[in-house]
């Protein structure tokens, strides 16, 4: 029987034959290549995540300059009145003199030796301190005449020079900064006069001018971003989760309806400065409105999120059982109460989840943003009402990193990369709440 057996098969059955093992390998090989793939994945994500992190870190600290700034009366009041009109009227250029002088003061006290011109002293603080000065006066001007402490941005150099991004040999053909004032700075240092600290300008302040990369910050661009996200969540949700329910549950099979499922399919993988051209061309050039609102951007990113949510609503409005359905109508519910009695709170993880991926998506779009003119520096100062937020010209977090790394200064570099941190912290939080969503209201059928 054995002896029949081997001679039919060419082999026993307690060992593998040649066929199997060559098909046994080849599965072994396949394991490796996937965990070998998923090893070089990681991999490339600790890169990116390191490389981001040791990046950006930097622009959430700055070096400031402590001084003691005398208010002068004759400078600031020659009248002596306090009246802030008269006040106003001294510009930046009439504070720079107090600024001079009590850094001079602060040499001269320390004993520090030093060939350097007022001028040239006053160059490491940032070319906004003049501003910062002024802006004290205006709101306090009780104190003219006192003797004040400040505490002033070192210039981006200076920053630079505390954090290694600048070094000794790295300024010989820099007309920004000198060795000498390298060495005035180092003297700060060790009298505690120069520190580096947490700078929660960054995240809370607005863009800065190209002279002054030290001041530049994110808070604004924050603003405009979570704008838009708020008027694309207003009209893509809606929009979005009716078309879906129109078209899976209550529209007729027919060419018509095959060729709006197609349209919406292509519409999701349209390059996402279509859209931005769309925008430009409809919402700007046709409909008038303001160039660089956030409702324009808003507008255009719920054109673009708009498909996403349709595909992701759809699929998870088919995900319901039909039996669902059938029990809903058998107990004389009608097809309106069915869908949204029944079918809808049960789709809704998929829903939710479908939204936030899409509000995600679009949080991150940079393209379709520059070409309605949402870039940096357009906005000073945070908005005072809903109203302005919406309509007052304004720049996105993606922009402004896009901004910020075009510009020549290395300071600007470094918070390109500090914006990306706090970009991807936002995304990494939209992409938890749809996880969670999704888990809490899951249902397995």
């Amino acid at each position: 029987m054995n002896t029949s057996l081997d001679r039919h098969s060419g082999g026993s059955l307690l060992m593998q034959s040649t066929r199997t093992k060559r098909r046994n390998a080849a599965e072994t090989r396949f394991k490796l290549y996937g965990i070998a793939a998923i090893t070089v994945s990681l991999l490339m994500l600790m890169v990116l995540v390191t490389t981001i992190i040791s990046k950006g870190l930097g622009a959430y600290q700055q070096t400031f300059i402590t001084l003691q700034v005398e208010l002068l009366e004759k400078k600031l009041d020659k009248k002596g009145n306090r009246n802030l009109t008269d006040i106003k009227k001294v510009s930046t250029f009439g504070y720079a003199p107090l600024i001079k002088a009590s850094i001079t003061e602060t040499v001269e006290e320390l004993g520090i030796v030093t060939g350097l011109k007022a001028k040239q002293m006053a160059g490491i603080l940032s070319k906004g301190a003049a501003a910062q000065l002024r802006d004290y006066v205006i709101a306090n001007p009780g104190r003219i005449g006192d003797t004040v402490q400040f505490r002033f941005l070192a210039s981006s150099r200076v920053d630079g020079y505390l954090k290694g991004r600048v070094s000794r040999s790295s300024i010989e053909n820099d007309k920004n900064i000198a060795p000498e004032q390298l060495d005035l700075v180092d003297s700060l240092i060790e009298a505690g006069l120069i520190k580096k600290t947490f700078n929660i300008d960054f995240i809370i302040g607005a863009d800065a001018s190209d002279q002054r990369p030290e001041a530049a910050g994110m808070g604004v661009s924050i603003l405009g971003s979570l704008s838009m996200v708020l008027v694309v969540l207003a009209l893509a949700l809606p929009i979005g989760v009716g078309a879906s329910i129109y078209l899976e549950e209550f529209a007729p099979k027919n060419w018509v309806t095959d060729v709006i499922e197609v349209n919406i399919s292509n519409l999701a993988a349209v390059p996402s400065i279509v859209f931005g051209i769309l925008g430009l061309a409809v919402f700007i050039n046709y409909m008038h409105l303001p160039m660089s609102a956030p409702l324009v951007g808003g507008l255009v990113l719920t054109l673009m999120t708009l498909p996403t949510i349709i595909i992701s609503t759809r699929a998870a409005l088919s995900s319901v059982p039909p039996s669902i359905r059938d029990a809903a109508l058998g107990v004389g519910a009608s097809p309106m109460q069915t869908v949204f009695h029944h079918v809808l709170p049960l789709a809704a993880p998929g829903i939710l989840t479908g939204t936030i991926i899409g509000l995600a998506q679009a949080l991150g779009e940079t393209a379709p943003l520059l070409l309605i003119g949402m870039v940096g520096f357009v906005a000073s100062n945070a908005p005072d009402s809903i109203a302005s937020g919406l309509l007052s010209p304004n720049s996105a977090m993606p922009a402004q990193i896009y901004e910020w790394a075009k510009r020549a200064d290395p300071a600007f570099y470094e918070r390109a990369w500090g914006g990306i941190i706090l970009l991807l912290l936002f995304l990494v939080s939209m992409n938890l709440v749809a996880v969670i969503l999704r888990r809490r209201f899951e249902r397995r059928w």
